[in-house]
């Protein structure tokens, strides 16, 4: 399949994996790429050292283009923007922030840079600034969220915007990809599907969690702190949105009691503490399988419908 984002992008399918915090690392991004799509490390608020070191060895794992998401309210953002034009990293895509002053210096490198938006004003600011495309995020999405779903967003991004857009939100399979191409996307990025690929590095519960989830096993989180999250249906999660919803869970103890339980979820697979971010789709997501299973059925399955339609 050819779409102006393989073109951009040197990959077989219009296929971006998610730069999921704690979770996008090396060996899930080379999965990725090397099944046709282009994987991405999450920068997060990692050290630089650690950053650099998965770079080199996602290169000592695929040949094919991978890229760096960076998280530009993260205090190692100016660091790791740098670190991608010294890797020579071949895209970066952005959140949490306006990237315009970093889009010079890696154009300049031959960085195609892909800010995630969540608005069609931020989308059309990118544009201007210099980005070569965009993913719009909707709110089906896991982890931080905005409030327009993807089959809103969508359409309206790519009616105002001339580079191309990629969806995101809510696509676990060939007939999300299709949808989102009947949109006007000529790309998408997916995060919870690739949790249950057999190269993610996440603990075994995490993985048993998304797969076992049903359509409402989903909650989100941290509306009242100005940062949206949305998670999997856990107790803790549970706890954290009736604190939130009867006042006896105030934005600063919220902030204080899930400090650290992203990682406690990836990591250890703790379920009293952890924050399992996962999208509205994984109830969609039924088995573990190896990343170029997953990216070959659901681009056959776009494929088919497409030429279908």
């Amino acid at each position: 399949m050819k779409t102006r984002i393989t073109e951009l992008l040197g990959c077989k399918y219009p296929l971006i994996q998610g730069g999921m915090a704690w979770i996008a690392e090396h060996t899930l991004a080379a999965a990725v790429s090397n099944a046709g799509g282009v994987g991405l490390i999450a920068g997060g608020s990692a050290p630089i050292d650690y950053l650099r070191e998965q770079i080199r060895l996602c290169k000592e794992k695929t040949d094919k283009p991978f890229g760096v998401n960076i998280m530009l309210m993260s205090p190692n953002a100016e660091d790791l923007a740098q670190l991608c034009i010294d890797e020579k990293v071949s895209v970066v895509t952005t959140g949490a922030g306006n990237p315009g002053k970093f889009i010079p210096e890696w154009k300049e490198a031959g960085i195609k840079v892909i800010p995630v938006i969540p608005s069609v004003a931020l989308a059309k600011r990118m544009e201007k600034a210099g980005a070569d495309a965009v993913v719009a995020e909707g709110t089906e999405s896991g982890g931080h969220i905005g409030e327009n779903t993807t089959m809103c967003l969508v359409p309206q991004v790519v009616d105002a915007l001339e580079i191309p857009v990629i969806a995101a939100g809510g696509i676990a399979d060939g007939r999300g990809i299709a949808a989102s191409f009947m949109l006007g996307a000529e790309g998408v990025q997916i995060g919870t599907r690739f949790l249950a690929s057999e190269e993610c590095q996440i603990h075994p519960t995490f993985k048993e969690l998304v797969v076992k989830a049903k359509d409402t096993d989903n909650v989100v989180t941290g509306r009242y702190t100005g940062h949206p999250c949305r998670n999997i249906k856990t107790k803790f999660a549970k706890m954290l949105a009736n604190g939130e919803k009867d006042g006896t869970l105030t934005p600063e103890q919220f902030e204080e009691v899930t400090l650290g339980s992203l990682r406690k979820a990836v990591q250890d697979g703790n379920v009293e503490e952890g924050s399992f971010l996962c999208g509205l789709i994984a109830g969609m997501v039924n088995d573990v399988k190896p990343c170029k299973d997953i990216v070959e059925e659901m681009m056959a399955q776009a494929e088919k419908l497409m030429r279908n339609a």
